[in-house]
This record gives C-alpha cells, structure tokens and sequence, in this order.
C-alpha cells in the first residue's frame, strides 16, 4: 500500500474528468469509517465547481422505516430508497436535480432542507447504499472510492460519534439521543458496542463491503486518519 493524501488523491478523481460534466463519484465504506470527511476534504482540493450529495437522504423517512418493520435494520439495502437514488444519480448528467437532506440529531430524513444540484463539475456522493445488489446491479456512478479500515478502529470511531452525539442530546430534547439520556456514560458506551455488533458490522460485511472489489479505489484509512492506497 502506498501512503495518500486526499489532495493527492483528488488529482486522481480530476483527471477522470469527462470531456460532458459532471463526474460523478461514490465514496462508500463502514458505518463511521469517515466517507462525509474525505468526502469534504476532497470538495476543497479538486478544482472547478464540486459538490457532495449524502445518500443518506435517500433513507426511507423513519415512518415508513417504522411501517415496514425496518428501524433496526437503517443502512441496509432494504431501508433505501433506492430506485429514487438511482434516478437521481442519472439525472445529474441531465440538469438541476433536487435531493432530499437527512438529519442526524433527529435520525430521519428532513423534507425542509432538500436542495437542488446543478452546475457541477464533479458531484460526491457519499454514504451507504452504493454497493452492488445481490443480484450484481450497479448504480451510475463514473467512479467509486471504497474506504476500508481495521475493524477496531472502525468500532472506535464509531463509538466516539456516538458518544458525541449522546452528550449533545442532554441540552437537546428534539433530538433523537435523548432517548438514551437516561444512560451512564459506561451505558451509552456498551450500547454503542451493541448497535456495532447487532447492526452495523453485519451491514458491513454482507452489503457494504460488496463494494470493495468493484470499486475503481480502494483506501484504507489508519487510527490517525492517514490514507493508503491499495
């Protein structure tokens, strides 16, 4: 592997450039493994007009989520929106395309902040959902960044954000960590490590991690954040 910055790896993505914008490009990988940060960090190193789409706005909203039994199951293929994700990743060689915003202090879906897209030379599209279906189809992506990381550092990222998020919803009522307010901070913890076990690392390795041998780059990010490519 060999040692990457994200500058470095934004002068890769740019000369993918086609001669029609926009580029459109995936960043996928674990729950908590970083793609929102290398996905702004690579915004403020590429040149031209470059911006970042979440699909985290193309979750089902929490009610639906909730109708169909899916709540626990948020990140996986099935809790997508995903003939809406692929129609809108399509558009966006056509013109203005508007997409939904999601957020995480209240854990749903946000109908008041969707933007519309346009004039982009190079559009991120960071989050869950990009990898292959189990029937092999892909969505129209130009190219695809997979981040990987040690499972360990993973889970301590992921506990940190949730820790984080935790502590802010004591001064916040609206937010969705309220819930869990009642908790010791060793309780929050070990929840924490429960959604890992429970939820996220089996997303992880049987729908996320689909992605890895398909995608154009592959990173592997280290506890420090740094960057190698495989």
């Amino acid at each position: 592997m060999t040692p990457i910055t994200p500058a470095e790896l934004a002068q890769r993505i740019a000369a993918q450039r086609p001669a029609a914008p926009p580029l459109v490009v995936g960043i996928t990988g674990s729950v908590a493994v970083g793609k929102t940060t290398l996905a702004q960090a690579l915004a403020a190193a590429l040149p031209g007009t470059v911006e970042i789409v979440s699909t985290d706005g193309f979750l089902k909203p929490n009610a639906v989520l909730e109708a169909q039994g899916l709540m626990l199951r948020k990140g996986f293929p099935e809790s997508f929106d995903t003939p809406a994700l692929a129609s809108a990743l399509a558009g966006l060689k056509q013109g203005p395309v508007t997409v939904p915003s999601y957020s995480h202090v209240s854990y749903d879906v946000d109908p008041g902040a969707a933007r519309v897209v346009a004039g982009a030379d190079i559009v991120l599209v960071e989050g869950l959902g990009l990898a292959p279906a189990a029937d092999g189809s892909r969505l129209p992506l130009d190219l695809l960044i997979y981040i990987d990381a040690d499972e360990a550092d993973i889970v301590a990222w992921f506990v940190a954000r949730f820790m984080g998020l935790w502590r802010a919803a004591a001064d916040d009522p609206t937010s969705f960590y309220a819930r869990f307010a009642h908790m010791s901070e060793a309780e929050a913890q070990a929840f924490a490590l429960w959604v890992w076990q429970t939820i996220n690392r089996p997303n992880w390795l049987d729908h996320i991690a689909r992605a890895r041998p398909v995608a154009d780059l592959v990173v592997k990010k280290s506890l420090d954040h740094r960057l190698l490519l495989a």
